[in-house]
């Protein structure tokens, strides 16, 4: 099967599989979140799913009876977070910059002077606003963790939103319910109730999905807090900020991070009736705003990080400058497993993008926008120019 997202009849001419048989392979693999089948370019094509977001979040949503959550549950929990090699180590040892999510920050936890600079990608109603289908799901995470005894929150399981043809996806395959837009805002403002972190997908416009996030569930939260790899997730493009003036050091910012960045340190002689002071932890804050939302006092708030995160303009962009970090680049330029020309390509193409030096220069903020342009010239030179506008 190709590595990208292709027609039926491609994967049909690639595989030589008979028609008929081949429609019920896809069908059946779509179904049980194996691979995934989106609507583009006037007709349904297909990938194989990657692991996140893909097989591990469709198969724990899924819906129905006789479904073996439980030991599907424990297979995850040992994949993701064994001991030594594990997702983790696999996915972030490198320093890799572009995740599959970026944080959210919560409106409400920024200034009202800085609010009007918020652009439309970082404010969850504009993404809501921007859609035109809406669907909810189990929480893969907190689905995991309620089957392997580590859910200590009590957050309900349904939790997990999507968006445009995630969310078409989602209920087509009964991994998700519809719900309207009103439904979707109601889940948000509970969400944000709860001190939850939200983490969208990581891109700036036609985005997917929004994960509700807890620190004792999330895979995502706990990359940062159990593995220590503040680069799991995305940040946005703000940090929290205290006003030592106005803390009261109640500790409430502490308790209520989901990453664990904000700790109360012992004043050795306080001046005032204040005998802690909170203290933020600004290698591992990722702007989510939580902290911001509880603080009694105001002390607390979001501000502009001194240097812009950079966030690919679509989920194609994020893609490529994934597949670019993690070596795999090769695999979407070259996508037929079957030719032997194309083998060597990726073999030949795979090794030259592997030298450490070259990969540093593609995702340079000097070269990432002509390497990014470069690319979709390539992809609609092959005629699948579709393949951009994802």
């Amino acid at each position: 099967m190709p590595y990208v997202l292709s027609s039926f009849d491609r994967i049909q001419k690639i595989t030589k599989i008979e028609p008929t048989k081949l429609r019920k392979l896809l069908d059946d693999l779509c179904a049980k979140g194996l691979a995934i089948d989106i609507w583009a370019n006037g007709a349904y094509n297909y990938m194989v799913s990657p692991m996140v977001v893909g097989i591990f979040e469709f198969t724990m949503m899924r819906m129905g009876d006789n479904l073996n959550f439980k030991k599907w549950a424990e297979l995850f929990h040992r994949y993701l977070q064994g001991e030594g090699i594990s997702f983790y180590t696999e996915n972030f040892k490198d320093g890799q910059q572009v995740s599959i999510a970026r944080t959210l920050p919560h409106e409400g936890a920024i200034p009202d002077e800085d609010h009007v600079e918020v652009l439309d990608y970082e404010k969850a109603t504009s993404l809501i606003n921007a859609a035109d289908k809406f669907a909810i799901s189990v929480c893969s995470c907190r689905h995991e963790k309620y089957h392997v005894g580590e859910k200590k929150c009590d957050v309900p399981l349904e939790t997990c939103t999507t968006f445009g043809f995630g969310a078409d996806y989602m209920i087509r395959h009964k991994m998700g319910r519809e719900i309207t837009k009103s439904e979707m805002l109601d889940c948000f403002a509970r969400s944000k109730e709860k001190g939850l972190v939200f983490c969208a997908d990581n891109t700036k416009t036609k985005g997917i999905f929004v994960c509700h996030c807890c620190g004792c569930c999330c895979n995502i939260l706990l990359g940062i807090t159990k593995f220590g790899y503040p680069n799991a997730v995305v940040t946005s493009n703000y940090i929290a900020q205290i006003d030592e003036k106005l803390c009261n050091g109640c500790g409430k910012c502490a308790k209520v991070c989901q990453i664990n960045a904000i700790k109360m340190a012992a004043i050795e002689k306080p001046e005032t009736k204040k005998k802690e002071d909170a203290k933020i932890d600004k290698d591992f804050c990722i702007g989510c705003g939580v902290c911001a939302l509880s603080c009694p006092t105001k002390a607390l708030k979001l501000v502009k990080r001194d240097k812009r995160v950079i966030h690919p303009e679509s989920t194609f962009e994020r893609i490529i400058l994934q597949c670019l970090q993690n070596g795999t680049l090769q695999n979407q330029m070259f996508d037929n497993p079957q030719n032997k020309t194309q083998e060597f390509m990726r073999g030949f193409v795979g090794g030259f993008l592997k030298i450490p030096s070259v990969k540093k220069a593609l995702l340079s903020d000097a070269l990432r926008s002509t390497f990014l342009a470069s690319t979709k010239v390539w992809v609609r030179a092959q005629g699948k120019g579709w393949l951009t506008e994802l």
